[in-house]
């Protein structure tokens, strides 16, 4: 196998592999989020977009669909603080479908219509996608209560589903605001019903789009965020579990101090874990949150894994994540209570050096990411490309980082040189880092669909640090053809890296 000029790449027909739950054998895949599918709806969804993304990631010839978390996000939009670790996001679902089950009428799709929107406009999914869902819920409420599927679904989820629509029923009567600041304690039947009707519609569509994958050899890799979000579900509801006052508010809240993505560390404001009450019972309720993420994903990478070796706390209240200090974490009692289950450590960013250690005796294999890998010496960095070793798991980039494009463009001449000395005259970046990354010795291989496509900084997803317009970028119908079209130049791709799907 040819290697990329000036970098020594191990021979992976030759390399000792990794015995890996999550990936049992060479692998790529494509990390694309729901929201950012295209469609004629305000936002991407689960229908039939999503079906043929399956087509052409399929035709390519990758074999994993990587997503982010996937539950009801709150103010910010992030799927990384989402309301809730069990439920789904309605945004998601396919409007076509609701339609089809006689819940909503075409007329009432008429003001949902993408348009010309580029991005995806969370007011406009607040002011009008939300009511139509809501409108739904209403008559699926009436009409579902005899379905022997629902009645099924509602069984089967019952240790989270109730907890979660009470919530979201009491959240909704409280005027969204604070659960600390709430007044009314009583949930409404109605709107605790229309919560039910809408996580089930979400389930069977995720159910209906994951077996189509299957059917094509496309399994999907979810995202576990380590923290739940300060105003959810999960922390009013199991208080005891977090670190919080008398009233439910974080005493300490999460974040990283200064890093590569943030001079100022990253405050995220999330409530730290009284690990001391989840060690006293095995870690039943993380153990219950990631089989049940098993249930919807193969294979699931556990976000900001250096916060189960230790963790940053920061004062709640602080302007910054500069004042905190670290805590010892849970470390093996945590992973050995998850062994044997398909998950990969992300193992990004500054950490201690027991942070490989843990991931090491836990047989998880770790993150590389190769625009990590020329901002400095490469001499024990594991994201440059020669370093790379068969127990991680390779990324051009992640839904954090810049396009390979847009972060070329802004590169240092240090960086610039250190790229070139690699790789050569550096005329299509996206695809000399990709393939890079596929004839890489890593277990496996995941390229984000922007740089699949080789778009610039206007298509990156997500700022760390910086709160505005995150999450919205969206491809177009044309993009969306454009990768259709490319499929065979990535099959061929695939096929000289040994990674090709079966």
């Amino acid at each position: 196998m040819s290697a990329p000029p000036g970098v020594s790449v191990t021979d992976t027909t030759t390399a000792e592999p990794f015995a890996c739950r999550a990936f049992p054998r060479r692998c790529a895949g494509v990390l694309l989020h729901p929201t950012a599918l295209p469609g004629d709806g305000p936002v991407g969804s689960l229908g039939a977009e999503a079906r043929r993304f399956v087509d052409i990631l399929a035709t390519a010839g990758f074999s994993w669909w990587q997503v982010c978390p996937l539950g009801p996000t709150g103010y910010g939009d992030s799927p990384y603080q989402a309301l809730s670790v069990y439920a789904g996001n309605p945004y998601l679902l396919d409007l076509a479908d609701l339609v089809a089950r006689k819940l909503l009428t075409p007329d009432e799709l008429v003001l949902l219509r993408r348009g010309r929107d580029e991005r995806t406009d969370y007011g406009r999914l607040w002011n009008q996608l939300r009511p139509a869902l809501q409108l739904a819920a209403r008559r699926g409420a009436l009409t579902l209560r005899q379905n022997a599927a629902f009645a099924r679904f509602r069984e089967k989820q019952a240790e989270w589903l109730g907890a979660w629509c009470r919530f979201s029923a009491l959240r909704e009567a409280n005027g969204f605001t604070a659960p600390n600041r709430w007044t009314i304690n009583e949930a409404p039947a109605g709107l605790v019903a229309e919560a039910e009707v809408l996580q089930f519609l979400f389930a069977e569509q995720w159910r209906s789009l994951r077996e189509y994958a299957l059917g094509k050899g496309i399994r999907f890799f979810g995202d576990e965020p380590i923290y739940v979000a300060a105003d959810g579900c999960d922390a009013k509801t199991r208080p005891e579990l977090f670190q919080l006052d008398e009233v439910g508010r974080p005493l300490v809240v999460a974040g990283v101090p200064p890093d590569y993505f943030a001079a100022d560390g990253q405050l995220w404001g999330n409530p730290l874990y009284a690990w001391e009450r989840h060690a006293a019972d095995g870690f039943a309720w993380w153990k219950a949150r990631v089989h049940h993420d098993l249930e919807l994903f193969d294979a699931i990478r556990i976000d900001h894994f250096r916060g189960i070796h230790d963790f940053w706390s920061v004062p709640a209240g602080a302007p910054n994540a500069r004042e905190g200090q670290w805590f010892d974490g849970p470390g093996l009692a945590f992973t050995s209570a998850l062994a044997g289950l398909p998950l990969v450590a992300e193992d990004l960013g500054l950490l201690s050096p027991g942070v490989d250690v843990l991931r090491t005796a836990s047989g998880l294999p770790g993150m590389s990411v190769m625009q990590f890998g020329f901002g400095g010496p490469s001499a024990g960095n594991p994201h440059f490309p020669a370093n790379i070793t068969p127990d991680r798991v390779v990324y051009t980039g992640t839904h954090d980082n810049d396009t390979v494009v847009g972060w070329y463009a802004q590169a240092s001449t240090e960086e610039r040189t250190r790229v070139e000395a690699a790789f050569g005259p550096m005329e299509t970046p996206h695809i000399t880092l990709s393939e890079a990354a596929l004839a890489s010795p890593g277990i496996a291989a995941f390229i984000p669909v922007q740089d699949l496509l080789g778009l610039g900084a206007e298509a990156r997803f997500n700022t760390p640090g910086d709160p505005q317009g995150n999450w919205a970028w969206r491809m177009s119908d044309l993009q969306l053809t454009t990768l259709a079209a490319a499929a065979g130049a990535w099959r061929q791709r695939l096929k000289a890296a040994h990674r090709l799907s079966a």
